[in-house]
Order: structure tokens, then sequence, then C-alpha cells
């Protein structure tokens, strides 16, 4: 028996502990570092399912293995405002240096505080369905990120409200970022009621991120919608809260969950790297 096989059927005892009832789980047990058995695979994105997002803590990752890791998922995206070379790596900063830059503050949409719940690439007719995130430098505290149940957020919903919005669309406007990045693409809608594909569930989806306007009615319904749905995002019992430490990774279904980074940390150069997986089937050129 390899060395390399043995270390895959090492990594086949995962210790999956969850943090709330239906979002957010840690796993132990496991090195991501090195490559996974099929099976292994599978667990972790049955849990990925079952809890939305999970973490992984004490993890040594460099930008080859994180990239690695992501893609025993699917294929990978890489996102047009990359800092990278697109043609050697796939892997992203979400940098506060680069989100302080005059020409970032420039094009995007002014959003409130607080009020920053998102999707990764909705703004894409077929978004990114997974994302994995590392930690890279850290403040010494600060810094959370907090992940909602969409799916629960819409159980939580009034009847009254869930017929509303039924059978609308919102917008996901990107177009002032991806323009200061040399790319240009169509502003897209998606239902705000959405049936995750693979586990059947309702998702309420916004990017409050993207400047949304529901179709189909006045403004002044639009933007009252809107704030009924941030305020759902907003309920703690839907959320989860993860304090992000050294050796740290977070690895989210993207058609299940928003997020939220909370900006705590004053002016400290925090970085992390992020892998996006494409949608199966990857529509590559939507």
């Amino acid at each position: 028996m390899s060395t390399a096989t043995a270390e895959r059927i090492d990594t086949t005892h995962l210790d999956i502990r969850p943090l709330q009832p239906t979002i957010g789980a840690e796993i132990h047990g496991i090195d991501i570092g090195k490559p996974i058995a099929p099976e292994v695979r599978d667990a972790i994105r049955a849990a990925l399912l079952q809890y939305k997002v999970v973490f992984f803590r004490d993890q040594q990752l460099d930008n080859e293995s994180h990239a690695a890791f992501a893609r025993s998922f699917g294929p990978l995206y890489t996102h047009p405002s990359t800092t990278h070379d697109p043609k050697v790596t796939p892997i992203h900063n979400i940098s506060a240096l680069d989100s302080a830059r005059p020409e970032r503050r420039q094009a995007e949409v002014k959003i409130k505080p607080g009020e920053a719940y998102h999707s990764d690439t909705s703004w894409r007719l077929v978004p990114t369905w997974g994302a994995v995130l590392r930690a890279v430098d850290l403040p010494p505290v600060g810094g959370d990120t907090v992940w909602v149940d969409a799916h629960l957020a819409y159980e939580g919903l009034p009847d009254a409200l869930k017929e509303r919005l039924e059978g609308l669309h919102a917008t996901h406007d990107f177009r002032p970022t991806l323009l200061a990045h040399g790319h240009d693409y169509p502003i897209v809608a998606h239902p705000v009621i959405r049936t995750h594909r693979e586990t059947g569930q309702k998702i309420l989806w916004l990017n409050l991120t993207q400047n949304p306007q529901i179709l189909g009615v006045e403004l002044a319904e639009s933007r009252e919608l809107i704030e009924q749905v941030l305020l759902q995002y907003k309920r703690p019992e839907f959320q989860v809260r993860f304090s992000w430490k050294p050796g740290s990774v977070a690895f989210w279904d993207n058609r299940a969950a928003v997020h939220y980074a909370v900006r705590n940390y004053g002016d400290y150069p925090r970085l992390l790297h992020r892998v996006l997986i494409a949608d199966d089937p990857l529509y590559a050129d939507l």
C-alpha cells in the first residue's frame, strides 16, 4: 500500500459537530490539504447540504492544496475581479485593503451599515454553487462572518408574505464593479423564492449588495418587500456566526445560504482567500 493511499484511508473518520440546529457544523478528523477519497468527499457534501456551511480548523493549506480541495467538488470558476492572473489560479483575494481602494469604493453600490447580506456571483445567470474560504491574515480579534439559513428564513415568513413573494424576480446588478475591472455582464434577475436543486427546499434569495429591485411591482412596494427579506436575514435564530482563527476554512453552499462579513476590526489588513466552485453543468459562457 502506498503512502498516498494510506493517507486517503485515514481521512474517513469524520467528526461532524453541529453549531446550530440547521446551519453550520465543524468537521474534525480530516486534513483537507491531502487528497480525499470519494466516500469522504460525499460525506462532506452530504453535511454541506444538511448544514449549508461547514468549517474546518487547524488546516495548513497553500493556494495549490486549497484549489485542489475545492476542485474535488466540481469545476472551479475564476472571478473576473480576481487580483491574480486567472490563467494561473482561481484564488481570489477577499481583502480589506482591496475594499478600501478609492476605485473600488466608487464602483460599489452604497449599502447601509449592517445590510450587506449576499451570495457570491448571483450577478451571473448561473451562479457558482459553492465557495471555499480560508484565513490568511487575521486581526487579533473581530472579523467574524455570519451565514444565514435562507430556507429557514423563508419558512419563517408569514404565509401572506410568502404568497406576495412567490413568482417575483429581483435584479442582481454587479455591473459597476465588473466594469471597473474591465468585465461587462448584463443585469440579471433571479426568483426571490428559489427551489434548491438538490434538497428541494425553498430558499429566500436576495443579494443586498447588488442594488436589488423586485420587478413587476411599484418601487415603493419593491423597497418594502426587500426590507422584509432583510429583516428575516438579520434574525439571529436563522444564523450561525463563525470566528476565524489561523488555519480556519469555511465551505458553504451558495445556493442555500447568504452571508455577511462583520467589519469591526478597524484598519487591519485582513485577508482571506476564496475559491469558487461552478454549478453543474458548467455554463462557462453565461
